[in-house]
């Protein structure tokens, strides 16, 4: 059969890879959920799982309430804590809260009207040991579905999990969320204020999240809480948390499973600047904040899709040249669902055709002979046809923990980029074994 090549004289990358540049007033910190001023944290052994040595409860508090925003999984069968997180944000999605509480171990999903009233008492519990009303309390699970959640470990181990409370408990509350993950993640950045009409102030957005497998939200299991200590009215922190959730969690997946207990929350204290005037819409100030928790949120979801169950490669899949946003999103993640392209990845096999099948089932409008492929910035496919590469170069490419995925649709203007991981023998043993 005879093989049909496009022209291959040198042809130059797509290079469409919008890297995250962070500008020069954007710094990186230490910490996670507890870098930002007010805020507390702890993990404990609280009896949700079986070794006493993993940590699976977490903590965290606002010194005073304050304001709180929450983005929850779209998932019909969503968990009792889910359903009641909404409700103490009055089902808008934002409020003012002083804290929320998780537990690794059992998900309280398709638990009933029994995991609801668990759900509902394990703020009573949170409560009557803050001081505060159960309804500034939220709730998060994660872990095996369907089967009922145990409210003693929450009665026995609340005391001294409150008494515990510090600013430097980010971490074991990070390592407590933890299912299958294999490293918590936790992100933080900072950013001045001088020249934004808060002189002298430092402001912080910090947080983590846990997610490995079941991960492709619709708002990965995915839970993640985010702090920031800027001053922000709680519509005006939903609006920013629904804009960063959509460029960075909604923007991974694992393996196309959409969890019954995905949430994000976000907390604002203000406490970088007490008394001062809230960040509006409009201002530099909130622009700065919108891309600080993008960073921090874009880190946490490629932290997630580089940890995927049983994965060893982040893979980073962006689509260019597409008629609009939704082609773009349809095309991408075609790329980083599809099964034989994250397999090809495991075996290290530049296997541009695969990719080729993934977009042109995804519905997404184009014609073949415009699209362009490259595979670790090396030209694969142009005109939809065949480029000669270098195998061996390929090869040594993909010894990168990273491996980027371009596309060009060649049929517009729009673009985006989308986080999974290569398909491993560990997911089958991982997910094979999961509840024994």
């Amino acid at each position: 059969m005879e093989e049909h090549y496009a022209d291959s004289k040198a042809p130059k990358p797509l290079n469409l890879q919008a890297r995250a540049t962070r500008d020069d007033w954007l710094d990186a910190c230490d910490g996670g959920v507890t870098a930002a001023q007010g805020f507390k944290a702890v993990g404990v052994h609280a009896g949700f799982r079986a070794d006493p040595h993993r940590l699976d409860m977490a903590l965290v508090v606002a010194d005073e309430p304050c304001a709180c925003a929450a983005t929850f999984t779209r998932n019909v069968f969503c968990a009792a804590p889910i359903t009641v997180s909404r409700r103490h944000l009055d089902d808008v999605g934002y409020g003012i809260a002083r804290g929320i509480v998780i537990n690794s171990g059992n998900a309280n999903a398709a638990t009933g009207s029994v995991g609801l009233e668990t759900a509902e008492r394990t703020t009573e519990i949170v409560g009557e040991a803050l001081g505060c009303p159960p309804g500034e309390v939220l709730v998060a699970s994660t872990g095996v579905i369907g089967q009922h959640l145990d409210v003693s470990p929450f009665i026995s181990a609340m005391p001294q999990a409150v008494a515990d409370l510090s600013c430097e408990g980010g971490k074991s509350a990070a390592s407590a969320i933890m299912t299958t993950d294999t490293v918590s993640k936790e992100a933080a950045v900072c950013f001045a204020g001088d020249d934004i009409g808060y002189p002298g102030v430092t402001f912080t957005v910090g947080g983590m999240a846990k997610g490995s497998g079941m991960i492709m939200p619709n708002m990965a299991t995915m839970i993640s809480v985010i702090t920031t200590d800027a001053p922000i009215l709680p519509d005006v922190l939903h609006k920013a948390l629904v804009n960063a959730v959509n460029k960075s969690f909604n923007k991974v997946t694992v393996d196309s499973d959409t969890s019954t207990n995905d949430c994000c929350f976000l907390f604002a204290s203000g406490e970088a600047a007490p008394g001062a005037l809230p960040f509006a819409l409009d201002s530099s100030a909130y622009a700065r904040f919108e891309a600080a928790l993008d960073a921090v949120c874009q880190t946490l979801a490629r932290k997630m899709a580089a940890d995927g169950e049983g994965a060893t490669r982040l893979v980073t899949v962006t689509v260019a040249g597409a008629a609009n946003e939704e082609d773009a999103d349809r095309a991408a993640r075609a790329i980083a669902n599809s099964p034989l392209v994250k397999t090809a990845i495991c075996g290290h096999d530049a296997n541009w055709g695969r990719i080729a099948m993934a977009i042109g089932k995804s519905g997404a409008h184009f014609a073949q002979e415009n699209a362009a492929i490259d595979i670790m910035g090396l030209p694969v496919c142009r005109d939809g046809l065949t480029v000669l590469f270098d195998e061996e170069e390929a090869l040594k490419r993909f010894e990168n923990h990273e491996i980027v995925i371009d596309v060009d649709l060649g049929a517009g203007d729009a673009q985006t980029t989308v986080w999974t991981c290569d398909f491993t023998h560990d997911y089958i043993t991982i997910n094979g074994d999961y509840r024994s």
